[in-house]
Parts: structure tokens; sequence; C-alpha cells
């Protein structure tokens, strides 16, 4: 009974499945929140009608609270970007939209996935190392802050054959 109360107080169980041309004025909302740079609505548009690109989107009950998104080409891939809302955080979502969207990377024959990840963002290099990624290069000043200042991007890789 606590389990089921448990579910309701937190809005309901947690899903991910494919994203849909209904999602993109969430996922840009959720993207801005996340981002310094966020996504419109025209760029998740165009995102969701590409062959090539993978959106999976992260609800609970009947609320979008987090993505991932990537592009294919061959057998290879990259991570465009991942995001839970910061209400959501902690729970271990984003480590389920993560392995659930490579799992079906996988399944589309992807044999490599590839991503970058600001230096400075400790949960989210944590979240790709224990996911299987390791750091393969550096991009120096590839982000740049509100403020001017530019910051290192890190290139990470995983292995899915």
């Amino acid at each position: 009974m606590m389990a089921w109360l448990s579910e309701l107080w937190s809005g309901g169980t947690a899903a991910i499945e494919p994203a849909t041309l209904r999602d993109v004025t969430a996922l840009a909302q959720l993207h801005g929140a996340s981002f310094h740079r966020g996504w419109g609505e025209g760029e998740f548009e165009t995102m969701l009608t590409e062959r090539n690109t993978l959106v999976h989107r992260l609800r609970m009950g009947r609320k979008v609270i987090g993505f991932a998104v990537s592009r294919m080409a061959a057998d290879e891939a990259e991570i465009l970007s991942i995001a839970v809302a910061s209400s959501h955080r902690g729970r271990g979502l984003s480590r389920d939209l993560l392995l659930t969207h490579l799992g079906h990377l996988a399944g589309r024959g992807v044999r490599a996935v590839f991503l970058e990840v600001e230096e400075n963002n400790q949960p989210a290099r944590r979240l790709y190392q224990r996911a299987g990624f390791t750091l393969v290069g550096r991009r120096e000043r590839y982000y740049r802050q509100p403020g001017g200042e530019q910051l290192n991007a890190l290139l990470m890789h995983r292995d899915l054959s």
C-alpha cells in the first residue's frame, strides 16, 4: 500500500519511450532549463523527423521529465543531449534513461557511441563513467558560458558491440 501511495504522490512510475512531435514543447522547455543555450521547439521537431536521430523521453505520469537525443551514422552514434528535470535528479532516472537509450542504439546496429561533456560537470561525468564511457580526448574552450568564459569539453566513448 505504501509503494502505491508513493507512486501516486510522485506522479506515477517512470517510463522511457520514443518521443513524438507532441513532446517538442516539453523537450524544448527541459533543454532550456538544463543548458545555457537551449534548443527550441523547431530544433526538436527537426530531430524527431530525421531518420538518423533517436529521441527518447522520460515520463512520470503524464509529464515529460527528461530526454536523450542521439544522432547515428553507420555503426556509430553521438549523444547530442541528455537531461532530467532538476526536481527529479538524484533518483537514478538519468542512469535508467541513458542505459535504455544505449540499448536502443545497439538494437539499431550502433557499435560505438561518443559524447562531449563539460569538464566541470561532475554529475554528468560520473553518470557516463558508471555507464562504461571512457575519456578519449579534450576540446579546449569548447563551451561558452553566459559571461563569456570558455570551458573545456571532454570527449568520451563507449563500445556497444
